[in-house]
């Protein structure tokens, strides 16, 4: 019975094992990948003996593989499906000469529909010769302009470009083994010896690492990947590792399936994702550099541990409301730039008692009773509890961005005080005034519902609602 999905989990998972060889891995469904080996053939002794270890590799783990070598992708496909090279080994065509070795290929070597590949076959169009020596109008106009497309791209007359499923890395530093390697002290080593490799690439530029992946390549075909996040860049080779530890304790659980005392790792490999500028800092007197760079490895360690998403920090939001002032991310990646909070633009916000402790999000529904509808509450009702205010102090009014398209009401907000010196932060939603005027009618006695006569060109505004954000100490 087949099964599409655990199809593909086998196509990606072997595309993971394909990054030995290239960090351009490209999934060509149903059965094929696609792999971008510019300027690294020469790393395993050129093409030839790059394309055979490679299916000798895959034949070892129980896979049917063929492979060919052409300088286009289509041209590559089609011959690993329906092409052999002399001496039925692998074909390696050079670049610029894929015409000629395509040229006695079926149809079928260009992916083409089953319909579409009828109609050529009833014309006396076989093989991709037949196709190219004819003209190509005629036979856009018949079976439209895929079938050129497909045939320019694998002779190399239109360009075509490889979407690898991961990003390349900005710096990568591998060791490979004759035997495979089974212990974690081992491993642990392995990555300090490449963290130093990679701490001098960094060093010389002027940066420093905030996410790094360690790959594991299992002798069975299996990758394990590790990824290791800083909140503040860093080529430390000794905490590089630190970090790896942490993350290797919290799967201490699936050490045995990741390799550890099984079939062992023939290819380890650490990478730089996404590095930072890491210029060097003044120090002081006060300690406050070491205390700050304490607290950022503390950060990174507990995230190794724990993972990445759970240990947060706030950063400043460009908007004065209140549920938008901040937003939680994840520390490692929350930036230097990011985290200086802008200064107070309205008087008294600068205040630490202008905003409460405790904050109510999304805020409560409360009843109030106010002297005047534009003025403080002198009594409200919240929780089903009623409270008498004796101190108000407000309003400070608060819009959302109109310019994002945000036409929420303004909110008028008060800091008041009831008779047991409990302090509240509420906010009335919405202004008093007179009704808005009702969207444009086309001419003429429209009726209203229920022919109630003519409909009132303005509707009244909505009564503006009173909430509780949130209680000062």
């Amino acid at each position: 019975m087949e099964d599409p999905r655990a199809d593909r989990a086998l196509l990606e998972a072997m595309a993971d094992w394909c990054d030995r060889y290239t960090p351009l891995v490209a999934l060509d469904p149903p059965d094929g990948l696609l792999l971008d080996i510019s300027g690294c053939a020469h790393l395993f002794g050129g093409e030839a003996v790059l394309l055979d270890d490679m299916l000798a590799r895959l034949k070892a783990q129980g896979f049917a593989a063929r492979g060919a070598i052409a300088g286009t992708l289509a041209g590559a496909a089609a011959l690993a499906r329906h092409g052999r090279g002399s001496d039925n080994k692998p074909a390696i065509v050079p670049s610029g000469a894929e015409r000629a070795a395509l040229a006695a290929l079926p149809l079928e070597a260009l992916l083409l529909d089953a319909e579409t590949l009828d109609g050529l076959a009833q014309v006396g169009l076989r093989s991709l010769a037949d196709l190219a020596g004819r003209p190509r109008a005629p036979l856009a106009a018949r079976f439209g302009l895929g079938v050129i497309a497909r045939l320019d791209a694998a002779f190399g007359d239109a360009a075509e470009t490889l979407s690898p499923r991961r990003t390349p890395p900005a710096l990568v530093a591998e060791r490979r083994f004759a035997e495979a390697v089974v212990y974690k002290d081992t491993v642990l080593q392995v990555l300090l010896s490449l963290s130093g490799t990679i701490a001098e690439t960094l060093d010389s530029r002027g940066e420093g690492a905030r996410l790094l992946e360690a790959a594991l390549f299992r002798v069975d075909g299996s990758v394990s990947r590790i990824r290791i996040g800083a909140g503040r860049p860093l080529r430390d080779p000794e905490f590089v590792v630190r970090l790896f530890c942490e993350r290797l304790k919290a799967l201490e659980g699936e050490s045995e399936d990741m390799g550890f005392g099984g079939f062992g790792f023939d290819l380890i490999r650490l990478s730089v994702l996404e590095s930072g500028r890491d210029d060097p800092r003044q120090t002081d007197m006060s300690g406050g550099e070491e205390a700050d760079e304490s607290v950022g490895r503390l950060i990174d360690r507990l995230g190794a541990r724990l993972g990445p998403d759970t240990i947060r920090r706030a950063l400043p939001g460009a908007s004065h409301m209140p549920e938008s002032e901040a937003r939680s991310v994840p520390a490692t990646l929350a930036r230097e730039a990011a985290l200086v909070w802008p200064d107070p633009v309205f008087p008294g916000v600068d205040d630490p008692l202008s905003r409460p402790i405790r904050f109510f999000s999304p805020p409560e529904p409360i009843e109030t009773l106010a002297e005047v509808p534009e003025g403080p509450p002198i009594r409200f009702r919240w929780r089903r509890v009623s409270y008498d205010v004796r101190l108000a102090e407000g309003p400070e009014r608060l819009a959302p961005p109109w310019w994002r398209g945000d036409f929420t009401p303004a909110r008028d907000y008060f800091r008041v005080e009831d008779r047991e010196g409990r302090r509240f932060w509420m906010f009335r939603e919405g202004l008093y005034g007179p009704p808005d005027a009702a969207p444009e009618r086309p001419p003429g006695p429209e009726a209203a519902p229920d022919g109630a006569g003519p409909a009132s060109p303005l509707s009244p505004r909505p009564l503006p609602r009173w909430y509780m954000q949130g209680l000062f100490p």
